[in-house]
This record gives C-alpha cells, structure tokens and sequence, in this order.
C-alpha cells in the first residue's frame, strides 16, 4: 500500500492530472476539503475523512490544498495534511520544508518552528528555509532575533534576495521605525539586489508612516523609470490606500482607475480592494459598477466577496442596497456563513434596530450558523452604549466560551474591560464587580493594575473590607501605586 501511495504520488504531475477525466477532477483533494465552506470544523471533519480513508493523491494536489488552506488562515488543517503527506512517503522540496516551518510557527509558536529547524539537516538549509524563520521572527515582532538571523545568512553567503529585506523592512514599519526602511532599500541598491513590487510596496508605506506623500509619489516614478520592474495592481491599490488614508480623494480614484487596468488577470482581491477603497471615497456607482464586473468575471461569486461587498454597502449607509445583496447571498448559499450575517447585524444595532439584529441572528442559527465570538462582541458594543450591563456581561460570557474559530480564547477588549470596571465603581457594586473578574479570568491568565486598582476603589467606595486582598494582591504579583497601596491598608483592615 505504502509503495503504491510513493508511486501514485511520485509519477503522476500537475499535467497528467490535468488530462484526467473530468469526474477525478471534481473528485480532487482540495475541492473535497472545501466542499463545505472554508469553515475549520467542517474543512477538519473532511480532512479526518480523506486521512482515514488512506486514498492517495497527487503531490500537486497536497500542495494546492495547502495553498489554498493558507489563504484561508486553515493553518491547523494546512499543518496536518503536510505532516500526513509526509509520514506516508511524499518528498518535500525546500520550497515544502520552508511552508511546512511557517505552519508550526503558526499553529504551535515560533519555539516549535525554531526546534523544527535545528532539526533539519545542514544540506537543506538554503535560503528558502532561512527567509521562512526570518519571516516568522519579523511576524512576532523578535526584531534581535530576525537581525542576527538577517546577519547570519550574510555570514553564510546564501543567495539574498528582496524576500528578507521585505520581512525585515515590513518589520521596521510595524514597530515605528520606518526611517530604517530607507537605508535597507539602499543596502539593497548597493548589493544590486533587485526590489520586487512588494518592496516598493513596503517603501510607500514607511514614507506614508514618516507623512511623506510626496516621498511616496517618487517611489512611484522611480519604479516606472526604473523598468525592471512593472507594477502590478497591488501597487496601485497601495498607493490608493496611502492617498484614502490622507483624504486625497480625487487621487484615489485616479489610482483605482490604474489599478483597474493592472487586473488584466482578474484578480478576485483586486475587485474587492476596488469596492472597499471606492466605498471610502463615497463613491457608490463605482461600488455597484465593480461589482457587476465581478460577478461576470466568475462563474460563482464567493462567500468572501459577499462580504465585501455588504461591508462596503453598509459602510455607504445603503442599509437597502446591503440587504438586498444579503438576500441574494442567502438565498443561492447550500451553507450558511455567520461572518456575512454579522455585518448585517452590526449595521441593525448601529441603526437601533435591536428586534431585526436578534431575528437575523436566530435565522442563521435555524439555518446552521450559530452566533460566533464577533456576533457577541457586536450585541456587546450595542448594550453598553445602551447602558445594559447585564445582557452586556451576558455577551461576554457566550464570546468567551465560544472561542475564535482558529481555537485560541477569545480576550475582551481592555477598553470594554475598563468600562465595566469603572461602572462598578460608579455603583459601588463590589459583588458584580468580583463576579465580573471570575468571568474574565476564564480568558486571561492574568489580571493587570488598572483591574486591581479599580477593583480597590470599588471596595473602598462601597465601604467594603477584604482581609484576604493582602493575598490575592500578592498572588497575581501586582506592583500597586501609592495610592493603590494606601487604599489596600484601608480595605485589609480587619
């Protein structure tokens, strides 16, 4: 069976794929992993499924499933398929390790990636698999570990090209040093290393980072005069960003015009971009326009674009025109997305329809799609500003024990956790305060000063005492201010 598999996966290519019959092609990998939406639970049901069956497939089918689970944010999935692949004999070029690497980092933290890659050997530690780890150090924002890492592949002389230069510049601009970006584009210039568009990418918006407009438009004349390399219409919806960011509308336009012209290969992004970047200029007949020529350009419209496109509607205030997109998507869909009825139920509570959010939210359960962790970050928003703490905790406790869909906990903002804390001050509510904590505590691993702190006005205003605050204080090793420490002498007396 073992040697079966290797052969079926050794011999067979993307093109001897391609010649199949059309009834193997419906059959392939990845269109069973996604059959049921980009769901995890259901695309994990599908792969346990494949996995227990022991089929074969082709290498180009592995490898196009994992491309198309990372693009859906699937890493769990994505890591599981590479690993079974492998245990079952399938070769994995540099190019698999590299992706294989950026998996765990994903799915299980830099630490694992990092053991990962010692454990490699010496011979398969090209460029590719150096730029992956870098670009994991770049992602979690390690800026010493992604610079000695940067110099260690210098010592090596391996062949550096724009990849680890994008990482690390993208890497400067997150953490408020885009001044860096330039002498690492002239480092490049100097080691006549060739940008590509993403690195021109990431130079607009370092200048965009330090307000230099101007400094942005000569990015963009450089690279036209340049030649080597020809924009795309990434370049374009970057610069029209950049100028949206600025309120430069007019020259919004003009690059979402260029940008349109750049998608000659009708790129499904590109489409999306134009609508949401013509939606932040209110221009609403590009909005319908470019959405008309999505919907020729593909013979299914996805779940995604939906979104997109009700999200830009309801951004326009055209609450008529985002539910009549919304029927549309409801009634052609076998499945049922939460995320396209979320922005629908946003866009009710911020219009104060409080009775038709709760009626879509229960239509979409009877439909299949249970409220997820944004659904009650949504009611939640609403019944705080409404005042309703109560239904407003409610939502809390249902976000928290549902979870994000890639499995991690779901943590309220530190802004909703603040007001809640000062409304139980103002109410001098010691009870629905400590009750409050308890439930936080199922989603942090540790409580920070300003809870403690508030938590001592709250008792202190309340006129409450707590012997055992002493303690508690100590167990979550919280350093109080002065005045923190003067309210905790007051609450611990006896």
């Amino acid at each position: 069976m073992a040697s079966t598999f290797m052969q079926q996966f050794t011999r067979k290519t993307k093109d001897v794929a391609k010649r199949s019959t059309k009834r193997y092609v419906e059959e392939a990998l990845y269109r069973n992993l996604l059959k049921e939406g980009s769901e995890e639970e259901s695309v994990r049901q599908q792969l346990n499924q494949f996995l227990k069956s022991h089929k074969s497939a082709f290498k180009w089918e592995v490898d196009h499933s994992i491309k198309l689970l990372r693009q859906r944010h699937l890493y769990g999935p994505a890591l599981k398929l590479s690993e079974t692949m492998k245990k079952r004999g399938m070769n994995k070029t540099t190019s698999d390790e590299a992706i294989h690497l950026d998996l765990i980092a994903k799915t299980r933290g830099i630490a694992s990636a990092e053991t990962y890659f010692v454990t490699l050997p010496d011979t398969s530690k090209n460029h590719l698999i150096y730029c992956a780890l870098l670009n994991c150090y770049c992602k979690a924002l390690m800026v010493r570990k992604a610079e000695a890492l940067m110099e260690k592949m210098k010592e090596l002389n391996l062949e550096l090209t724009a990849m680890p230069y994008n990482s690390l510049m993208t890497l400067y601009t997150k953490i408020g040093q885009p001044e860096k970006v330039s002498s690492m584009i002239q480092e490049m210039k100097d080691s006549n290393i060739m940008p590509d568009s993403f690195t021109y990418n990431v130079w607009m918006r370092a200048l965009t980072a330090a307000n230099d407009i101007n400094g942005v438009e000569r990015v963009i004349d450089e690279m036209k005069r340049d030649g080597r390399v020809s924009s795309d219409w990434t370049t374009y919806s970057n610069l029209a960003s950049i100028y949206a960011d600025a309120g430069l509308f007019d020259k919004t336009e003009k690059a979402l015009v260029e940008l349109e012209k750049k998608n000659d290969r009708r790129d499904l992004s590109a489409y999306q971009y134009l609508i949401t970047l013509y939606a932040r200029t209110g221009n609403i007949r590009e909005v319908y326009r470019v959405w008309r020529s999505l919907r020729l350009a593909f013979r299914k419209t996805a779940n995604i674009s939906y979104l997109n496109m009700i999200q830009a509607l309801v951004n326009l205030n055209d609450l008529p025109g985002a539910e009549k997109c919304f029927r549309e998507w409801e009634s052609g869909q076998p499945t049922y997305d939460i995320r396209i009825a979320n922005v629908l139920i946003g866009a009710y509570l911020k219009n104060g329809s409080l009775e038709k959010a709760e009626e879509l939210k229960e239509r979409a359960r009877r439909c299949g799609a249970k409220a997820n962790a944004k659904t009650w970050e949504i009611f939640l928003h609403h019944y705080l500003q409404s005042g309703d703490i109560k239904l407003a905790l409610e939502c809390i406790q249902n976000a928290i024990s549902i979870g994000r869909g890639d499995g991690s906990k779901w943590v309220p903002p530190s802004a909703v956790v603040t007001e809640f804390m000062e409304h139980f001050e103002q109410t001098k509510d010691v009870d629905g305060a400590e009750g409050f904590l308890e439930v936080l505590k199922q989603s942090v691993e540790a409580l920070d000063l300003n809870v403690f702190e508030t938590l001592l006005r709250t008792y202190a205003a309340a006129g409450r005492t707590s012997p055992a605050m002493r303690y508690r204080i100590k167990m979550e090793n919280v350093e109080l201010s002065e005045e923190g420490k003067k309210l905790l002498e007051v609450i611990c007396v006896e």
